[in-house]
């Protein structure tokens, strides 16, 4: 388990939120899947929430960002010093930013993303609000990853913004690199290669601790979400995907998967 109270360093994925149509489903159903209090913010954070696991932020719940027709989805904030200058530095490595960067009340300041390879990420400058304050824990952050078509462009383009190197991690016919700050890993980066469905658009992906992935993936039937791959084994653990019903995905893992922050 890691535990934080301070800035967490640049270019380390540092929260994730969830925009969705209807709050309270999604609630009721990550509180019972994670555990979570789920505490709403004051009126004039619009509707956002904070879930918390034993007194600590995991993540955030907040109404969708963007067109009516765009789906729920979860998004993943890279730690910034400077959100302005991250700003920059995303334009003239090839990126696009979409909201420019602003103001969240006192908590910090942030923009929002896309690299070359089209995942949208958000960008975090903390300020009241460091992000994540548990990780690797049952119920809490353990993993963020970058998948997309453009995997050499992309590890380019995160290198030049945030000065990621990367430990290799490819196996044959699948290209993966651990995205690494002085000299340990806080993400991944890979390859939606052949194999992968058209369908699957470029994206940060969150993986959820949990005490049994299985179980995990049983219970989300329960609470009216879907079980989008079942569980396997992997070297770093076992690992699910799923998703909350509204169409929101993201993947579970037990046994020592992930553990990036």
């Amino acid at each position: 388990m890691v535990t934080r109270d301070t800035a967490w360093p640049a270019g380390t994925p540092c929260w994730v939120d969830l925009g969705v149509d209807d709050i309270a489903q999604a609630k009721a159903f990550y509180g019972g899947l994670f555990g979570w209090d789920i505490q709403d913010g004051p009126p004039e954070a619009g509707g956002y929430t904070m879930c918390l696991l034993n007194g600590r932020p995991a993540a955030g719940i907040g109404p969708k960002m963007g067109p009516a027709e765009a789906p729920p989805t979860w998004t993943t904030y890279l730690a910034s010093d400077d959100a302005d200058d991250t700003a920059a530095r995303i334009k003239a490595a090839g990126g696009m930013v979409l909201m420019e960067p602003f103001d969240v009340m006192d908590v910090g300041r942030m923009a929002v993303a896309a690299d070359p390879g089209g995942a949208v990420f958000g960008v975090w400058q903390a300020r009241r609000h460091t992000g994540i304050g548990v990780a690797n824990e049952p119920g809490s952050l353990t993993w963020n990853e970058n998948m997309s078509r453009n995997f050499d462009g992309n590890k380019a383009f995160y290198q030049a913004v945030w000065g990621y190197t990367f430990g290799d991690l490819s196996s044959e016919g699948f290209r993966y690199a651990t995205l690494d700050l002085g000299g340990r890993p806080v993400g991944g980066i890979g390859e939606l290669g052949p194999d992968f469905p058209a369908e699957v658009q470029p994206n940060w992906a969150a993986y959820f601790a949990v005490a049994d992935t299985d179980a995990a993936a049983g219970r989300v039937g329960e609470l009216g979400g879907i079980v989008v791959r079942p569980a396997w084994d992997t070297p770093y653990g076992r690992m699910a995907v799923l998703s909350d019903g509204q169409g929101a995905m993201f993947s579970v893992g037990s046994g020592g998967a992930g553990e990036g922050a």
